[in-house]
């Protein structure tokens, strides 16, 4: 299995995804990354600058915010909050460790103030889990989040 490439802020996001997002297609292509890092926190992730292995799914019939200097922005500040690179590799497990020992649950709404996805609160929460004082609450049906941006 290959490294998978993860912009910045796509370490947070995926903390609190729960399968609802831009459209089927980009859930279907999140959901999978997801799952492989729920399944085998082994798998390489390599911090990449710009669209990555999520942003390859934003659907092509709504405006893409992937290049907007606001998620460059977003990306630089998580980076530098979990203490990551641009370019440097590390299992998703390894990525897990450093943002429980650098990221609290308050955080969130600070470096993600200006994510559409902030107000649902499952990023917090996310984060929470991993430092393994909150349980993931269900998402209630309808609601639409996908963790992402």
């Amino acid at each position: 299995m290959g490294a998978i490439a993860l912009r910045g802020h796509h370490l947070l996001c995926l903390l609190g995804y729960r399968g609802k997002g831009y459209s089927d297609g980009f859930c279907a292509n999140m959901t999978g990354i997801y799952e492989t890092l729920r399944l085998h926190p082994e798998t390489v992730i390599e911090v990449i600058d710009g669209p990555d292995d999520i942003c390859r799914a934003f659907p092509s019939d709504q405006p893409s915010h992937c290049r907007n200097d606001s998620v460059y922005r977003k990306d630089r500040d998580i980076l530098a909050q979990v203490g990551l690179a641009i370019g440097s590799r590390s299992s998703w497990s390894g990525v897990l460790s450093r943002v429980a020992s650098n990221v609290g649950p308050d955080d969130i709404r600070t470096l993600c103030s200006d994510c559409r996805w902030e107000p649902y609160g499952l990023c917090k929460e996310g984060v929470a889990h991993i430092q393994g004082v909150q349980e993931l609450r269900p998402l209630p049906e309808g609601e639409n989040k996908g963790g992402s941006k």
